[in-house]
């Protein structure tokens, strides 16, 4: 099964707080244990929202909304998409994951992809 893990947004990223040497070496060391697994398929960080923009789609109208959005507890600042056994493996793989906003409470999200079969 493939699964995306979603990197929740914090105040520090959505204001473009780059992480430092140490997490980026960590975390470098984490994505190369993943790959060497076989379970990274993607990944990679997000700049704040104040960079990115929104289409709404409302009874045919489509407006285009500027960042930054508010909600930063909805927002992502990363993401993985994994191939795993199970959401139980997944889970297991998150809980090895270095801190991802060190000094911030932060969250880690993981959801099931479709897949074809999921359409038959």
């Amino acid at each position: 099964m493939r699964v995306m893990v979603i990197v929740k947004a914090t105040r520090n990223s959505e204001a473009g707080v780059m992480p430092g040497e140490k997490l980026l070496a960590d975390m470098g060391g984490y994505n190369e244990e993943l790959m060497k697994a076989g379970v990274m398929l993607d990944g990679g960080g997000l700049k704040p929202s104040k960079f990115g923009k929104r289409v709404r789609f409302s009874s045919g109208q489509k407006s285009v909304i500027d960042g930054p959005f508010a909600a930063t507890q909805e927002l992502i600042a990363g993401y993985w998409i994994w191939r795993v056994n199970s959401l139980e493996e997944a889970i297991e793989l998150v809980k090895r994951c270095p801190e991802p906003m060190p000094g911030e409470t932060s969250e880690i999200e993981i959801r099931p992809l479709f897949e074809a079969e999921d359409f038959t």
